[in-house]
């Protein structure tokens, strides 16, 4: 098989992006697999860095539909609404990883249950918010014996892009991290979402329209998935625990696996400078302060901490 871990980044998230080519090229050097970056608003001198690190780095256009009215200004979103064309930005693969440039890998037999899953070739491998150490995926705010308000990811962002009709339906499903998937060049999926992610971008938001276009085809649309488990692919808004012996992150349960791939999710101070420490648990019962970014290659601090969002 010819296997691609995709990426993209704009010029403030470069730091994360290199993190996590190191990541990846730590563990890759002596497999078939290529490494393919888009190109969403770099700097001349990070392309120059990056270019000798990966096989591609391409500057997407935007898809067909997006009107110059969303798009105008926005380069660095192309990361997100360019996924659904991944095998037309960059053919002739068989299978495909995208991994968020917040995301880098500390176990590489994660990657290769994200790809063994996508081989099967019908279906997407794909993490969720379904995990005893993660807790409930929806918020409702109570007007006595009534539900007043309902916080979830698909009721926020469902009801501008689809309807309320479709918004109701996704909103008991757990959300799919978009973060990190794999699927086969041959999955029937991608034609499908393409055409959803036009349609959320243009009526919705267009962050976070990737994840939310998923959700669509897989949980009203039928088109199937593979669910792996959590320490897959760890959302670092839950704190992991750490193993002091082993000196990795590890789920913070019995029997404290090692997690395969971080995503700096819900962190975003701690994504943005290296030396933003939190508190977590250790396996022996201690405490220590950490960083989640990747420790072997050490970036520069983000100028902007959060995510553009719009």
């Amino acid at each position: 098989m010819r296997i691609a871990i995709v990426s993209g980044s704009d010029k403030n998230y470069f730091p994360l992006l290199i993190e996590m080519v190191h990541s990846v090229r730590q563990f890759s050097v002596d497999r078939n697999i290529d490494i393919c970056v888009m190109d969403a608003g770099l700097a001349e001198s990070q392309r120059e860095e990056l270019s000798p690190l990966v096989n591609q780095l391409v500057i997407p256009d935007w898809p067909e539909g997006i009107s110059e009215e969303k798009s105008k200004g926005k380069e660095y979103l192309k990361a997100c609404i360019c996924r659904p064309f991944i095998p037309e930005i960059f053919p002739g693969y068989d299978v495909y990883l995208w991994m968020d440039c917040d995301t880098w890998v500390q176990d590489w037999s994660s990657v290769e249950m994200f790809i063994r899953s996508a081989a099967k070739g019908d279906r997407l491998a794909i993490t969720n918010g379904a995990d005893r150490s993660y807790p409930k995926p929806i918020r409702i705010s109570w007007l006595g014996r009534w539900p007043r308000k309902i916080g979830s990811f698909y009721n926020a962002n469902g009801k501008k892009a689809f309807g309320w009709a479709t918004a109701k339906k996704m909103i008991p499903h757990y959300v799919l991290s978009a973060a990190t998937f794999a699927i086969a060049a041959k999955a029937p999926h991608w034609k499908r979402w393409q055409e959803v992610i036009v349609e959320a971008a243009m009526k919705g938001k267009m962050f976070p329209a990737e994840q939310l276009s998923l959700g669509k085809i897989i949980h009203i649309e039928g088109y199937k998935a593979e669910y792996l488990p959590a320490y897959a692919m760890w959302q670092c808004q839950h704190k992991p625990f750490w193993d002091a012996e082993k000196s990795v992150f590890v789920e913070p349960n019995e029997p404290h696996t090692t997690i395969g791939i971080m995503h700096l999710s819900g962190v975003d101070d701690i994504r943005a400078d290296r030396n933003v420490k939190t508190e977590i648990e250790t396996t022996g019962g201690d405490t220590v302060s950490v960083n989640y970014r990747y420790p072997s290659f050490a970036g520069e601090k983000l100028s902007i901490a959060k995510p553009q969002r719009v």
